[in-house]
């Protein structure tokens, strides 16, 4: 009897206070890969990053994965790559170690100027649907909406200042690192050996998902673009 090839198991992170649902349209194929997505969990109070990477970690029920993390996301995947041995791991609009972080967020952490971010107000976007803004501006209230759901001010304020005094000095090896040419969050100047995307975003997990579902078997399974 032939045996059946087993399953790449591939797990998602998405980026900060995003739900899983972002990857909606990231489709891999079946015969080869079983998709996970994980989702972010309330911190403990005074929770290392560290500590956090062990109970997402907890989630993983395969060996040797293949990690994919977004935004803060891949801060996330980066962490538990340093704790079990993985397949791949891959990062999409995020950085690989404190000096690609932009000079606003360096500054905010000399400054500790995250600690009086008014974090609280996350719950209330909703409201703004109450205002007259613009058509843009209610598109991206209305994807706000959809896809970002942890609003909790305990989250936002540990993430945040997670992500600001993120204390990695060098890359990882073997990292793939996918990056848009238009991300205002972590602009490609800062980043240096990344898969630039051309007209990508901070959000083209969402907008320009038939580029990753057209690239990502390539990159899982040999490390490269299909060339």
């Amino acid at each position: 009897m032939k045996q059946e090839k087993s399953l790449t198991h591939v797990y998602f992170m998405p980026g900060m206070a995003a739900n899983p649902s972002i990857f909606e349209f990231i489709k891999l194929p079946e015969t080869e890969y079983e998709v996970h997505w994980l989702a972010w969990k309330i911190p403990e109070k005074n929770e290392s990053l560290k500590d956090y990477a062990i109970r997402i970690l907890a989630e993983i029920k395969h060996e040797n994965p293949v990690l994919i993390g977004v935004s803060f996301g891949g801060v996330i995947v980066q962490e538990i790559s340093k704790l079990i041995s993985v397949k791949r791991l891959i990062l999409i609009s995020t950085v690989k170690s404190r000096d690609e972080l932009p000079s606003r967020m360096k500054f905010a952490r000399k400054t500790k100027l995250y600690k009086i971010l008014p974090t609280s107000l996350a719950g209330y976007v909703g409201l703004l649907e109450k205002f007259p803004v613009g058509e843009f501006a209610k598109k991206r209230i209305k994807l706000y909406k959809k896809y970002m759901s942890v609003s909790e001010k305990q989250y936002l304020d540990w993430a945040i200042e997670k992500m600001v005094c993120w204390n990695q000095e060098k890359p990882l090896p073997n990292t793939i690192h996918i990056h848009g040419d238009h991300d205002v969050i972590f602009p490609l100047k800062n980043i240096k050996d990344c898969i630039i995307i051309p007209g990508g975003t901070h959000v083209m997990i969402i907008n320009r998902f038939r580029w990753f579902n057209e690239h990502l078997p390539s990159l899982i399974s040999e490390g490269k673009l299909a060339e």
